[in-house]
């Protein structure tokens, strides 16, 4: 059996094998990393408040023993985190299929969903939590890092933020890469954040520079550093809600602004103005009508307070959390104004087919993502990853399993994966390296409110692109394929797909990364075509590997 502590299956790395291949054992890894990288493993929440790996202990150690077992014909189902049956589907097709919080349409609702998810029947898998592809802040840093260039490219003219503030809140899973994104594009950030503990773990893996539970000192550090055009990052204990309209009447003005706090959930996310945390853990589980009330009450005050510095001429828009949409059913009629990032600054990128592509070094070797470094910098010389790489090797901690993500497009990411391949085949990489990517990707998500946000064709909330994202990649033999819908807080208002596949060195990993590869951004591109985006239309032409796309 799998190592544990407290219940937790320990990660597992070297040579040895505790499944009856390597794909069963690199799945069984991600899994083990993405419970490793968590903010309360203990629980299965890996992040966003309430996204799980599992749907309980019983299901994750069920999951584990199925695992260890399963032949290379075969097809564990998963539902919600619970493990279902495991099936004889073929030496082509996917190891593990998942569905995760998916709810017909008239029910899916966060009062339907808590419902299912209090009986057992459900759970929240966020992107890359319940399909075992979290790999921590790094998965999302260089997204973070290029939002802010291009922040500072759109609106000042640079290709910098030197010299400019940028508040924002929130340093969980996924916010905990703000403070090295805003230093890595040159700027300085103050975030607030009111957990003590998320704020120590930044600091400890390098993502934070400083801390403290003044405001004043904060304001004061980061005056110095914009004065020098020196990067800083700053972690401000306390209440976003609070301590954001406090520095609007003292009329500090930023120059951007953005929020990463887990505002997706008024129930379990965001925390309310007077509550600590035992208390609003407390208040959640007794009375959570009216903790919802007041957390959405808060963010209220939160959102004005981003609408007052738009008013006094901040660059300011949201990052993808729903706070917005908190607001405005708070009341806040003027909230959805608010710019997202994926129009503004990311939809260019996916338009192409580039994105947040991740390789995970299952041997536990860090020279193994010192070969891939110089792979995708010797290949492909001028893409995002490239640029990437050497500010990640200087800055970016590993966390877990090694791990890089770099932003290749489409035709790209399955020529550097048959790169990847032949360097496990012939021995430069001492074990197989797993694929994947986020579910924020060219095709990998409907989300009216994020990444489809204005479709310029009006198809923002039509989910049928990352349904056949995920039948596509099913066909193309990938070793796991997710298809996940939103929680408590996003119920209703996401449609998403995940995708690993594996380079175990084989020739017939060599077909599946093949067609895994360029059907995963394949479709993606052909949707961003679809919607009327001239340069996907270029991108298909130019790479001419998708037949049959025909232009309006």
């Amino acid at each position: 059996m799998a190592s544990t502590t407290g219940g937790i299956p320990q990660l597992h790395i070297g040579p040895e094998l505790r499944c009856k291949g390597w794909r069963q054992e690199v799945l069984l890894r991600m899994l083990e990393n993405t419970l490793t990288n968590g903010e309360h493993p203990e629980n299965l929440v890996v992040y966003a408040g309430t996204a799980k790996a599992a749907r309980n202990h019983e299901a994750l150690s069920r999951t584990i023993a199925l695992l260890r077992e399963l032949e290379d014909d075969e097809t564990l189902v998963i539902q919600s985190g619970k493990p279902v049956g495991v099936f004889k589907s073929g030496f082509h097709a996917p190891l593990i299929l998942m569905a995760t919080s998916n709810i017909v349409g008239r029910w899916a609702t966060p009062e339907h969903f808590e419902e299912l998810e209090k009986r057992g029947l459900t759970m929240f898998g966020g992107y890359t939590a319940g399909d075992w592809q979290y790999i921590g802040s790094q998965g999302i840093v260089q997204g973070t890092y290029q939002t802010f260039v291009e922040v500072a490219r759109k609106h000042f003219d640079q290709d910098t933020l030197a010299g400019r503030l940028v508040i924002t809140a929130g340093l969980g899973g996924m916010g905990g890469a703000q403070p090295l994104g805003v230093v890595l594009a040159g700027g300085v950030a103050i975030c607030a954040e009111v957990d003590p503990s998320r704020i120590e773990k930044r600091i400890e893996t390098g993502y934070l520079q400083r801390s403290t539970s003044s405001l004043d000192e904060a304001l004061e550090w980061a005056q110095h550093a914009v004065a020098a055009g020196e990067p800083l990052s700053i972690g401000l204990l306390g209440n976003a809600a609070e301590l954001l309209p406090e520095m609007v009447r003292r009329g500090v003005v930023p120059d951007v602004v953005t929020d990463q706090t887990s505002a997706h959930d008024a129930l379990y996310g965001y925390v309310p103005i007077g509550y600590d945390l035992a208390a609003v853990q407390e208040a959640r589980r007794t009375s959570p009508d009216e903790i919802r009330t007041k957390a959405r009450a808060s963010m209220v005050e939160h959102v004005k307070a981003m609408l007052a510095w738009r008013a006094a001429g901040a660059v300011v828009f949201e990052y993808g959390n729903n706070i917005r949409e908190q607001a405005r059913l708070g009341g806040v009629e003027e909230a959805p104004s608010i710019s997202g990032f994926i129009p503004e600054y990311i939809r260019p990128l996916f338009c192409r087919g580039i994105g947040p592509f991740r390789w995970i070094a299952t041997s536990g070797d860090p020279d193994d993502i010192a070969v891939l470094d110089q792979l995708v910098c010797d290949e492909f010389p001028s893409s995002l990853a490239a640029a990437w790489v050497p500010l990640a090797q200087k800055h970016v901690q590993f966390q877990g399993l090694p791990a890089r993500i770099g932003w290749l497009g489409h035709g790209e990411r399955a020529r550097f994966a048959l790169l990847v391949n032949a360097a496990v085949a012939d021995g430069r990489l001492r074990g197989p390296i797993a694929f994947t990517r986020d579910h924020l990707d060219t095709g990998g998500v409907a989300q009216p409110l994020r990444e489809t946000e204005g479709m310029p064709d009006g198809s923002d909330a039509v989910s049928d692109w990352p349904l056949l994202n995920a039948l596509l990649n099913s066909g193309a033999g990938a070793d796991l394929v997710a298809i996940h819908a939103g929680g408590s807080g996003y119920a209703g208002y996401f449609q998403s797909s995940g995708v690993t596949v594996i380079a175990d060195g084989s020739p017939e990993a060599n077909d599946r990364l093949a067609a895994v590869l360029t059907g995963d951004t394949g479709i993606g591109v052909v949707r961003h075509a679809d919607a009327g985006y001239q340069s996907s239309i270029e991108t298909l032409k130019e790479v001419g590997d998708v037949k049959g796309f025909v232009e309006k």
